[in-house]
């Protein structure tokens, strides 16, 4: 099954393939397979004294101190023989029974022909290169699709365990490699820049600040400092990993290319010289290692950026009440955590023990952890542990749902509620102050309004008295619209104003204003002040009457309040002062 789904050497009418091998005809093989495999020593463990005599092999679970490096049955193949990846690629697998070493192993290259593949694969299996001393077996290919522009990273992998039998896993790692460009890529690349941009002028703000307070004063200032560098440092990591990225990919490419011919590359014509393209597969698996750290990094990033959310809109009412709840409950939880893993690791333990050699999901004492945090969620498998033992299965389910559901988290979720409903109410009082403050602010703000208005009919009725004793013309007295305009100009009027108010006055619009329409204009003017004055009296008299009505009702409130505290602490420690009186007496009459 493994040959005939990597190699699809032919079409649909049995019509040959002769361009680059492919994977359901669009995902192209870059390089051959690789196969490559994992063993314990045969002395890896000691036989027991009673069984020395009749069993001579002992091969034990995998560890890299047990790993065994010599030939395979002392033959002398390659595919026999220990053989050290280069020290470019060298990452652990992560597999389902352990993590194996990544340093070499025995390594078989497939050929890109299905038919010397297929020679390859029986030589194998009739020199036995899989036996009792065998504990992992990994094939690594990597595919591209150009319809797409992607690559996958593909690790098929086989555990033998001491035990015997065999789990098997895979790893699909999916990478952007060589950009195209496209309109979303050139954003991309912007977004990145300004990225850059944006880590240099936080870099430099924070030096200056921790240079300017020191650098435990700068982190106790605030806590959101802490989140401050942790970004900066991570979003650092992450360029560091898209240049480690980006190395990786040239330096694959750049030794792709060889004179040489193998099985194991395509050839290729490159000017009139042909070559040979022969990607190497585990450089590709340390490849898809790094991209997917920086995709970690990425995630955290992104989600811490996120968090630091609060820091901009703590200034709101439901986000300031959600702060405070979790900073003022924070030492009860702190205390109540403590009793609640006591309690929850105790069923652990409990569960591990009586069901861990039956059923999975109790095998260790970190996966019982994981599968009573299930539990709490909904997810969980009664019958799996009612199959392993009738009666303590159900007692410790329903025990452990009585205990923990039922009591434990209840009260978790009453030390939460009882603080927000307290911080709420203290909220609901301050507020009132604070919406008292408010409409004052309100008020100051039309007092000043007013008040400037005011101002400016004085500013205007002095420039024209001043303009007055300037200008004579004729029998009366009149003024000039420049003469005017210089006078209000130095009071800060503006032109557009200054027109307005001449415009409004010059009935018989020769740009003069003579002693009837100066009449009209004092008398306007006048008129408007005095408006304006009886409206700043009235506005502060209902400004004064509304804030000693809010502040004596607001006191009487708050006093109350606070006498009522008062008076149920003074009822509680009488409660307690009596009881204790009650016992005296009571040990008074035992005495007697």
């Amino acid at each position: 099954p493994l040959i005939n789904g990597l190699y699809w050497d032919k079409w649909y009418n049995n019509e040959s393939i002769f361009s680059f091998k492919s994977i359901l005809y669009e995902n192209y093989l870059l390089g051959a397979p690789r196969m490559r495999q994992i063993r314990v020593r045969n002395d890896s463990c000691e036989i027991h004294t009673d069984f020395q005599r009749a069993i001579f092999s002992c091969y034990n679970h995998y560890s890299k101190i047990y790993e065994d490096r010599d030939n395979i049955h002392e033959k002398r193949m390659p595919e026999f023989v220990w053989e050290e990846i280069r020290s470019f690629a060298k990452n652990d697998v992560w597999g389902q029974l352990s993590t194996y070493s990544g340093e070499g192993g025995y390594i078989v290259k497939l050929s890109l022909n299905k038919t010397i593949a297929i020679q390859t694969i029986e030589k194998l299996k009739e020199n036995l290169w899989i036996d009792r001393g065998t504990r992992a077996v990994f094939i690594d290919f990597t595919t591209y699709n150009p319809n797409i522009n992607l690559y996958v990273v593909t690790k098929l992998i086989a555990e033998f365990p001491a035990t015997g039998g065999m789990f098997t896993s895979w790893q699909f790692r999916t990478l952007n490699l060589l950009e195209n460009s496209s309109q979303a890529q050139i954003g991309l690349y912007i977004c990145f820049i300004m990225f850059l941009f944006f880590i240099i002028y936080y870099l430099i703000e924070e030096f200056f600040e921790i240079k300017a307070l020191g650098f435990i004063p700068y982190l106790q200032s605030s806590g959101w400092n802490y989140l401050d560098l942790f970004i900066i440092l991570i979003s650092i990591a992450l360029v560091f990993f898209l240049i480690c990225r980006q190395y990786i990919i040239t330096k694959i490419f750049d030794e792709a290319y060889s004179a040489e011919l193998t099985d194991h590359g395509y050839e290729m014509n490159v000017g009139n010289q042909t070559v040979s393209l022969e990607i190497d597969t585990y450089q590709f698996d340390t490849l898809g290692f790094w991209s997917a750290q920086f995709s970690n990094i990425l995630a955290v990033l992104s989600f811490v950026a996120w968090i630091k959310i609060f820091k901009y809109i703590s200034f709101n009412k439901t986000m300031s009440q959600l702060s405070s709840t979790l900073s003022r409950c924070a030492k009860d939880i702190a205390g109540f955590g403590l009793m609640f893993f006591i309690v929850f690791f105790a069923f652990a333990q409990l569960g591990y023990l009586l069901f861990g050699t039956q059923v999975k999901d109790y095998s260790s004492f970190g996966t019982a952890v994981f599968t009573l945090l299930r539990l709490i969620l909904g997810d969980f498998d009664f019958q799996s542990i009612e199959n392993a033992n009738r009666v303590l299965g159900p007692i410790f389910f329903l025990s452990y749902i009585f205990f923990v559901f039922f009591v434990l988290m209840n009260m978790f979720l009453a030390i939460i509620n009882d603080t927000y409903a307290e911080v709420k109410s203290e909220l609901k009082e301050d507020n009132e102050f604070a919406m008292m403050d408010y409409f004052k602010s309100i008020s100051n703000q039309i007092l000043q309004k007013l008040g400037a208005q005011k101002d400016q009919i004085e500013e205007i009725q002095e420039a024209i008295k001043q303009t007055q004793s300037l200008e004579r013309h004729g029998d009366g007295r009149r003024i000039s619209f420049g003469t005017i305009r210089q006078e209000l100009k130095k009071r800060n009027l503006s032109d557009q104003e200054i027109e307005m108010l001449f415009a409004k006055y010059d009935i018989d619009q020769n740009r003069e204003l003579d002693q009837n329409e100066l009449d009209a204009m004092f008398d306007d003017l006048e008129g408007k002040k005095k408006s304006i004055m009886k409206e700043m009296e009235e506005s502060k008299n209902k400004h004064q009457e509304s804030v000693g009505h809010d502040c004596r009702h607001l006191s009487q409130n708050y006093d109350f309040a606070k006498i009522a505290k008062r008076v149920d602490r003074v009822e509680y420690v009488l409660t307690t002062i009596s009881s204790k009186i009650d016992g005296l007496f009571a040990s008074k009459t035992n005495l007697e």
